[in-house]
């Protein structure tokens, strides 16, 4: 979380790795961060987004977020005259975790890592997305990146959608329900299975995003 650039070479050294083929799964800005990753990237077979950016060609964190409504919670985020942002302590638990233990926001709080705004001030590439099938992972109940707008980018990626009554740290509030929707999602586009299948998951139907400008956003 030091530039974009930086975050994709790391990604791609790790992908370099992995023996076989590989599926990225990406959270919140780390959607930009896979689909620059992927980017004619052999190993790549596919990409899952979960409350996450999906970013085209010279589009930014922060013009993307333009495109969605202005979420009350963006105030929790600190820039710092350094360029380093985070979001502040007291506010982390309402505006990313609402529906975690508050024991367990305040101790995600304590643990957060800051984020360089060269993240998000940094025009992707083309999005891989483009020539990958692609799954995406909808929290309707984010507080931080506007439902709309996450409905938006998996219609554009023409996504497998799954909604999940979810604040924005779906991995952690509904880890069984992530995992076996990210699998129906990737046996139904074809996708090399990522996890057993736990059952059905339902298709959110599409729906443009919002037009309220809004600040720029979160990386978390």
């Amino acid at each position: 979380m030091t530039s974009l650039a930086d975050d994709i070479a790391w990604t791609r050294r790790h992908i370099d790795a992995v023996e076989g083929p590989v599926t990225l799964v990406g959270h919140s800005y780390g959607g930009t961060v896979i689909s620059g990753a992927a980017l004619e990237h052999p190993k790549v077979n596919s990409l899952v987004f979960v409350a996450a950016y999906v970013p085209d060609e010279g589009e930014t964190i922060g013009m993307l977020s333009d495109k969605g409504a202005e979420m009350p919670s963006r105030v929790a985020l600190r820039f710092a005259a350094d360029g380093w942002s985070h979001v502040d302590p007291e506010l982390f638990g309402d505006a990313l975790a609402h529906d975690l233990p508050p024991r367990l926001a305040r101790s995600l709080a304590a643990v957060q890592k800051p984020t360089h705004g060269a993240c998000l001030a940094a025009p992707a590439s083309t999005g891989a997305w483009h020539d990958l099938p692609c799954g995406y992972v909808l929290s309707a109940h984010d507080r931080i990146l506007d439902p709309r707008l996450q409905r938006w980018f998996a219609t554009r990626a023409e996504a497998v959608v799954t909604e999940l009554p979810s604040s924005h740290l779906s991995p952690l509030s509904h880890p069984e329900e992530v995992a076996g929707n990210l699998g129906d999602a990737a046996a139904r586009r074809g996708f090399r299975k990522l996890i057993q299948n736990r059952g059905p998951a339902p298709r959110t139907p599409a729906a443009g995003p919002g037009h309220v400008r809004a600040r720029a956003s979160e990386a978390v």
